[in-house]
């Protein structure tokens, strides 16, 4: 029987700064367009991470079933693991998504954008297909595209748009730069599963492009996000924000080497948890070194 503990682990908490850090820009991006909304930032924060844990849910069920995680090398999941019946890592999933779907009502219905509508369908059917159904998208190496697609500009121009209806230039480059570091996050857990994947029929982007190449994109998608970045915030306000550049420079370079310098290395299997974490807190101050240069903007 699943504990607590194994719950909140199958939760996969290093991956929920991909719900977070759009979140964190988009309603930065409304307070310097001057539309900020607490109450709607947190609605659309709780809606990306109810999708994002459901994802994780979903997965565990998905490729447990199918066998595909019988030889990971990362932690236990919970039906592949056999720590909990397939039945409630689906119900789960299902619930996540349910609680994604109401919230997600609530927030359209009090912004009265209810072209989200649409797109909130779309961000759960691609949550489920990403290893769900017969022919999972994840098992052919799109699972990156659409991390990008849903936790990059969806999200992030999704919580800006519910505050205020505005889409200037610089916040599509912020929501690509956060979405490149958000799909990351998958690809260095698909570069940590190439052996195992390649047993199970998993054809990742990393296993179709194979561990060096992949490693290699890993690098460049974290690099370009910082100069998306650096981009974004001579872009925006009257006067360059020298104070907010060297702040997001700061929190974003150094940890970038760290987080870099493994995968660099070579390192295998297990010692890539470790980068995977990494990324995750890149992420994160990545949003709040942009969020904090675009909040002291003028």
């Amino acid at each position: 029987m699943a504990t607590t503990a194994d719950w909140i682990e199958g939760a996969r908490p290093k991956t929920l700064p991909a719900a977070a850090a759009p979140v964190m820009i988009g309603a930065s991006a409304a307070f310097y367009l001057g539309g900020f909304s607490f109450f709607r930032t947190l609605l659309a924060l709780l809606v990306a991470l109810s999708l994002q844990i459901g994802v994780n849910f979903s997965n565990d069920y998905s490729d447990g079933i199918r066998g595909t995680d019988e030889h990971r090398t990362g932690p236990a999941r919970l039906t592949g693991g056999k720590l909990a019946k397939p039945s409630q890592v689906l119900a789960a999933a299902l619930a996540c998504f349910a609680l994604a779907g109401v919230l997600g009502l609530i927030l359209i219905a009090v912004s009265g954008t209810w072209w989200l509508l649409l797109a909130g369908v779309a961000a759960v059917l691609a949550a489920w297909f990403y290893t769900g159904g017969k022919h999972p998208y994840g098992y052919y190496g799109f699972g990156e595209i659409m991390v990008i697609t849903f936790f990059g500009f969806l999200a992030t121009i999704g919580t800006t748009w519910t505050q205020i209806p505005q889409a200037p230039w610089w916040l599509w480059l912020a929501a690509f730069g956060v979405g490149l570091l958000s799909a990351d996050l998958l690809m260095i857990n698909n570069i940590r599963d190439i052996p195992t994947d390649k047993l199970s029929g998993k054809k990742t982007l990393a296993v179709r492009l194979g561990n060096q190449v992949s490693r290699g994109l890993f690098v460049q998608a974290i690099w370009v996000a910082i100069f998306l970045g650096i981009i974004v915030i001579l872009g925006t306000g009257t006067s360059i924000n020298w104070g907010g550049l060297a702040l997001f420079l700061a929190l974003t370079v150094p940890f970038s080497y760290f987080t870099i310098r493994p995968v660099v290395k070579g390192a295998q299997g297990r010692a890539l948890i470790v980068v995977l974490k990494n990324t995750g807190l890149l992420t994160l101050l990545y949003a709040l070194g942009l969020s904090l240069s675009l909040a002291s903007a003028w």
